[in-house]
Order: structure tokens, then sequence, then C-alpha cells
């Protein structure tokens, strides 16, 4: 399938391409959240405790091996070997450990199993060890679920409009610019998203994932960060005390560098599922949740999207019904299609290519002129 699901259209000598520019539709779609959840075979949305955990074992099982073999022979090697088995060991196993990330971040969804409390004890271990606040992360994203598209309430990836374009991002707006914001998102990105909020929301305030009276949060939910500050700290406490019986080139090699990897996927996967040239944004005039769920695209990542628990070419179903277990997804997907229509986007152009096509091409957001639906607002890149 291409672009929302749209067959090509060849041209007179060229080879048919997707138009993975073509817009998808901004007005209010003919079904509902009921039509699309009907279209979905029903044990689709049940959730197995025995079917969840096997994926995590076998996350923990293959995690464990690339530890394994990086701890016992990686400094066996011969120098100019080891110089090529450590970015091995880096990428592969910063990929499994995102799975496992994808796994907590089903637990923060209740995906997990019909246990509230067992998705947020299993949610709280594996996002701590990741260095993730659990609860805190779980909030914020449950709003980004609420809001999505918003540009006055959405969690993340926000948008600016061209009033709010920086006054040195015009110097960026080249290969090297373009490179150098690609570098500090994937590094940099998610910390500080989680410590200063950045690319999140505008509040009155400072705002902050680990601050229990960050704006961010409730009072009811104030407690369960102090929880997950706890957490964060528990494992920042044992990586102190492996530093000291390890060293810190150690903990770096194994641990560090991978945590680096999860975090840059983090940020890719969130960034692509939600920017793209042909996906509408709204203001309140416009906005509502269903054309705001819709308003996400689902990527392809070659074999790493069964690394990933298809998090990256099933996003659109996960947004419409973020309860459904990730080992469902697929069959979710294929069934909702046919029904969605063109307000499906799927892109299947290469992540390299993608994400630095995007960085050009999604530089802010502007209502075109002329159109008399003022709320609907659509990515430019004409500074």
């Amino acid at each position: 399938m291409g672009a929302g699901g749209r067959m090509p259209v060849p041209s007179k000598g060229k080879k048919a391409k997707y138009d993975v520019f073509e817009r998808v539709p901004s007005e209010k779609p003919p079904f509902t959240v009921g039509d699309i959840k009907k279209a979905i075979p029903p044990h689709c949305f049940q959730r197995s405790v025995l079917h969840s955990f096997s994926y995590l074992l076998y996350d923990l099982v293959i995690a464990s091996i690339f530890y394994y073999a990086a701890s016992h022979y990686i400094h066996l090697l011969p120098p100019s070997l080891s110089y090529v088995a450590w970015p091995v060991y880096w990428f592969c196993q910063g990929a499994v450990l995102t799975g496992v990330w994808v796994i907590a971040h089903e637990c923060g969804h209740h995906a997990f199993s019909d246990y509230q409390w067992l998705d947020d004890t299993v949610g709280l271990v594996l996002h701590s060890a990741l260095l993730v606040p659990y609860f805190s992360w779980k909030y914020s994203h449950r709003r980004h679920h609420s809001n999505t598209g918003s540009l006055d309430r959405d969690e993340v990836f926000v948008p600016k409009k061209k009033s709010g374009i920086s006054w040195f991002s015009k110097y960026l707006r080249n290969p090297p610019g373009r490179v150098l914001i690609l570098l500090v998102q994937l590094t940099l990105g998610w910390p500080l998203y989680l410590m200063f909020n950045v690319s999140g929301r505008p509040y009155d305030r400072f705002a902050c994932h680990f601050d229990p009276k960050s704006p961010i949060y409730n009072d009811r939910e104030r407690l369960q960060i102090f929880i997950s500050d706890a957490g964060i700290m528990a494992v920042v406490y044992g990586l102190y005390r492996l530093m000291v019986a390890k060293g810190l080139a150690w903990v770096v090699c194994h641990y560090g560098v991978p945590l680096l990897v999860v975090n840059g996927f983090l940020v890719l996967i969130t960034f692509l599922q939600h920017t793209h040239p042909s996906l509408p944004h709204y203001d309140s005039s416009e906005w509502d949740w269903l054309r705001g769920a819709l308003a996400t695209v689902d990527r392809d990542y070659g074999l790493l999207n069964k690394v990933l628990h298809n998090i990256t070419d099933t996003h659109v179903a996960h947004h419409l019904f973020s309860t459904m277990p990730h080992y469902h997804a697929m069959e979710a997907t294929s069934a909702i299609k046919p029904l969605l229509g063109k307000y499906y986007q799927c892109d299947r152009t290469s992540v390299f290519k993608a994400m630095y096509r995007e960085v050009k091409e999604c530089i802010y957001v502007e209502a075109d002129e002329g159109d008399q639906k003022k709320g609907v607002f659509w990515y430019k890149n004409k500074l």
C-alpha cells in the first residue's frame, strides 16, 4: 500500500511513484470510532498475561545473550575486530531494549494484561531500568493520546506556527544544519523532553517529568510521580555500584551506549509517526478526537518492525485503540484499512530518507491561504 492506502498514478514515461505528499482528508470522517471497532475481530481486544509475558521473556533472553557475548568475548577479539563488534552490540542491544521499552509502554496503556496493578508493576520495573519515570510518562503520554493533533493541548512534537519559529532557524535550513538538528534530536531529544519539556506543549510555568509539582500533573497523580522518581533513583544507585565495581567504561559500553540507542529510537519513532507533510493539525475551532487520532502515519522499518513489536507500522490502530495488545495490532490494521480509506496514512519511504525529508519539509504549520477552515494547519517549508 502507498500513502493513505491509495494506488499510484502512473506518469507518462516515468515509473509510477506513491504520492506520499498527498494530504489526508481533514474533514470529519463518514465513520465513527464505533464503526472502526466493529470492523476489528473481537479477539484483537483480548489481553493475555501469558502471551504478553512470552514477548517480554523473549526480549530479555535475547538481551541477556547479547550482554553475555559482549562481556565475555568482545575483549578477546583483536582491536580491529572489537572496533566493529562494539557498535554491532550497541545497535542490536539498543534495538532489543527498545522492544522492552515498547512493552513497558503497553503497560502504561493497560494493554499488557487485564490487571492494572500487574501492568503498573511490570511497567515501573522495566521503564525504571531504562531510566524512564514510569508514572510520569504514563500520564503525559495518556494526555498525548487524548489530544493528538491538537495545537493547543497535545503533549509532544507540537509543531510551531510560523510566528513561533526561532530567529536562528533559517541558518539551519541547509544539509549540514538538518543533520545537526537530527543529531541533537536523536541524542539529546529524549532527556531534554523529560527534564525540560522540550518539544512539548507550552505551560505557564516550568514543566518537568521528574517534578511532582509540575503543571503536567494533577493532584491525584503527584504521589505516583514520587514513586517514579524513587524507581529512577534506585536504578541510578545500582549503576553507581556497578561503576565502583566494574569501572565507568564498562558501564558505558555495556549499558550506557545501548541506552542512548534506545533513546534515539524513541525520538525517531515518535517524530516520524507524527511528522509528515500529508498530516493536518488542528486548533480548538476544528479539533476533535477522531480526526486527531487519524493524524498520524504508519512507517516501515523493515526487519525492525518485529523487533520493535510493530509499534512502527501499526501506530494508527494504536492511537485509535491504545489498550489493544501489540500482538493483535497487525490484524487490526488490516481490518480497518478498507474502512478508513484515504484517512489511513502509511509511508514506506526508507527511514533514513524520511527522517531527513521531514526535517526539510516540516518546518512549521500554517493554514492555507483562502481556506475557509482557518483551524486546519499544514506543514510548510518556506521561511
